[in-house]
């Protein structure tokens, strides 16, 4: 079940955060709940991923990129991410997901996500790759025009070596889905016939 009412929550409650500046944050607090844990009681693998996305379409709405986005007929869209679990978040604990825009590239966009306990620790960090892409033009827009639509000039910092492993494992691995690795045909991997 996707986070509906944690999503329209956050749309409602949006202008009380300001507008989003490139190089600031998202911190949007929730509370690990019944319909969010797995087997171990805590925070399911699936849950991050969309509380992400919530974290994400708050950075978009604040920023006036989903407004543009819906007068220019693009869409905002997920390439990529990559996940690291530190700590559990156990049912009914408070938890924060901090969103960024780390820095771009030409079309490609590194955003952070880090899920922090109230002690501040950090119980999981995501790294993601997105891109807008222009349904009209069949093509992903560069992040300097879709900055210069919404009226800013902004240098992005260089990728850090993590973010710079990330985009090209991400490029390659992206590059073998694309053109079928092993043929295209699912289970094509070792065999172990022993």
């Amino acid at each position: 079940m996707y986070v509906w009412f944690r999503l329209a929550r956050m749309a409602l409650t949006a202008k009380t955060r300001g507008p989003y500046r490139m190089g600031g944050e998202s911190r949007l607090a929730f509370r690990c709940l019944p319909t969010d844990i797995d087997a171990n009681l805590h925070l399911n693998n699936a849950r991050y991923m969309m509380l992400a996305d919530v974290g994400r379409i708050d950075i978009f709405l604040r920023a006036g990129l989903l407004r543009l986005a819906r007068e220019r007929g693009w869409a905002p869209m997920l390439g990529g991410l990559q996940t690291v679990f530190v700590r559990e978040i156990r049912l009914w604990r408070r938890f924060e997901v901090v969103s960024t825009v780390e820095t771009w590239q030409g079309t490609q966009v590194i955003g952070g996500h880090r899920f922090v306990l109230e002690d501040g620790r950090t119980a999981a960090q995501v790294l993601t790759t997105a891109g807008i892409y222009d349904r009209r033009g069949k093509r992903f827009v560069e992040m300097d025009e879709a900055l210069a639509a919404l009226g800013h000039h902004i240098v992005p910092r260089p990728p850090t070596e993590a973010e710079q492993v990330f985009m090209a494992s991400h490029a390659r691995l992206r590059d073998l889905a694309k053109n079928g690795a092993n043929n295209g045909e699912p289970g094509d991997g070792p065999v172990n016939n022993g």
